[in-house]
């Protein structure tokens, strides 16, 4: 069985979307078959994979709002092992249409759960919000990677996150656990990165991350033209982030063997 794990934060910014397109990308480059779920009407998964959001048929959307089998909206991106469940704007107007559903936290859940045979991991990227469609990815994860980014404002609202995630826990997912805070932004000149760091590693210890994601220009080019920056460049500081973040995402959950085989050299 597969573990679905959201990537939440409703602070803007962070790098929610970044590190769900270039984790999954790395993790299928070590051969685990991974599914991107797009769950931002921002669809910037969408387009940071490659697709023409305009041109996307059907999305999570319909999955939610009409019922339709997830695996009938699944892409095929152009990582071998790395599939895509697009996002489109009229996700914007799923949460008002799911008010008057029956157990409207547990839409996605349900809609999604049979895709846990087939992957390995499901990364779904949140939007910037504590809405109903947030709500709906929590419940449906077995775990949640927190992006925090190293600014100065970045312990704010974390405290509201942290509040959602427990109450869902309480009452609709007691199996939810947090996978882990992960830095990002981080840039080792600044007084400020490492102020951060240490704040935040001081307040959440082992659940933080080894890996910190640094500034990249390659990191933040790659969306531009459609691909994890494993692709656009892949001996780039990004690119070997989120290699080396992968590798930890494996050894937490017990899943190393398959990475050791693979001859890629991590500096």
């Amino acid at each position: 069985m597969g573990k679905i794990i959201s990537l939440a934060n409703q602070k803007g910014g962070v790098g929610k979307t970044t590190t769900t397109i270039n984790l999954a990308a790395s993790l299928a480059v070590l051969e685990q078959k991974v599914l991107v779920i797009d769950a931002d009407p921002q669809a910037n998964a969408t387009s940071g994979l490659g697709f023409d959001v305009n041109n996307v048929q059907s999305s999570i959307y319909e999955c939610i709002v009409d019922d339709v089998e997830a695996t009938k909206v699944t892409l095929k991106t152009q990582i071998e092992n790395l599939d895509l469940i697009p996002s489109h704007i009229d996700l914007v107007g799923a949460e008002i249409e799911m008010l008057n559903m029956p157990n409207r936290e547990k839409v996605l859940k349900n809609a999604i759960e049979q895709l846990k045979e087939i992957y390995d991991f499901i990364f779904i990227d949140c939007s910037p919000s504590l809405g109903l469609i947030t709500v709906n990815a929590l419940t449906a994860s077995d775990s949640v990677i927190i992006p925090v980014q190293c600014e100065y404002f970045a312990l704010e609202g974390l405290g509201k996150l942290l509040n959602t995630i427990k109450i869902i826990q309480n009452r609709l997912n007691p199996e939810l656990a947090i996978e882990g805070f992960l830095l990002t932004m981080y840039d080792g000149r600044l007084n400020l990165s490492n102020q951060v760091y240490e704040e935040v590693k001081h307040h959440f210890q082992e659940m933080v991350f080894e890996t910190v994601i640094q500034r990249n220009v390659k990191l933040s080019e790659a969306p531009s033209y459609g691909k994890p920056v494993v692709l656009y460049d892949a001996s780039s500081r990004g690119a070997i982030n989120h290699m080396n973040l992968a590798r930890e995402i494996l050894q937490r959950n017990e899943m190393t063997q398959m990475s050791k085989d693979k001859n890629i050299v991590i500096n």
